[in-house]
């Protein structure tokens, strides 16, 4: 089974400041890895490294085929497009319908049949237990509503692995929970799922790999 991630001896700086050092991380299809450690001790800033949004200065490291070291601006909505990105504050667009931020991604991406667009749309709302809320603007839809449609964007493109930083970090317990089931369910199908968390009950109730990040390192 081919690595989707493959880092060796890498280390990761913010603006001259050491991040993280000696990293050595390789994930496979369909794994369910969760990050965990203090706020500061590096999570966001490796998520960040795998959709090119940090640079990687020394180490060698490839992301779904491409090397992050000397990747060009050019490609990165390529790399981009084979991952879903999962946030904390949803980034949805608050003027549009739920389809609406749904077709502004496909169009980005180069999809045009209308009735393509529609349809797809509909069955990654379906995948994700909103098909009903389609016509509704984001303020109209409670905090896990609002990140199951942020799930369904980042399934937009069938992706190979799913990127989520803290998604049950605004919910309710409960909440979170419905949340962290349906991407082990994503992650079930097949899918890379990696979560950046600070709960300690996910692991436990849903086990997967995982990696510590504290003192600079990742520790398995």
């Amino acid at each position: 089974m081919a690595a989707l991630i493959e880092y060796r001896d890498v280390e990761i700086c913010q603006q001259e400041l050491l991040v993280l050092r000696d990293v050595n991380v390789t994930v496979h299809s369909g794994e369910l890895v969760y990050l965990l450690g203090k706020i500061g001790s590096g999570k966001s800033s490796w998520l960040k490294t795998l959709y090119g949004a940090l640079p990687i200065e020394k180490g060698s490291a490839t992301v779904l085929g491409y090397d992050m070291r000397d990747i060009s601006r050019r490609k990165l909505p390529y790399l981009r497009r084979r991952m879903g990105i999962v946030f904390q504050d949803y980034k949805l667009l608050t003027d549009r319908s739920v389809e609406d931020n749904l077709l502004f991604v496909l169009k980005a991406t180069g999809w045009k049949d209308k009735r393509l667009m529609h349809d797809h749309i509909q069955e990654v709302l379906q995948q994700v237990g909103m098909a009903d809320k389609a016509y509704k603007k984001p303020h109209q839809l409670s905090g896990g509503e609002q990140q199951r449609v942020v799930i369904a964007r980042a399934l937009l493109n069938s992706p190979e692995m799913i990127l989520a930083d803290e998604p049950t970090g605004n919910l309710d317990q409960e909440t979170g929970n419905d949340i962290m089931a349906l991407l082990v369910d994503i992650c079930k199908a097949g899918i890379a799922v990696i979560i950046s968390t600070h709960n300690m009950l996910w692991p436990e109730r849903y086990p997967g790999r995982v990696l510590e990040f504290r003192d600079e390192q990742i520790f398995e």
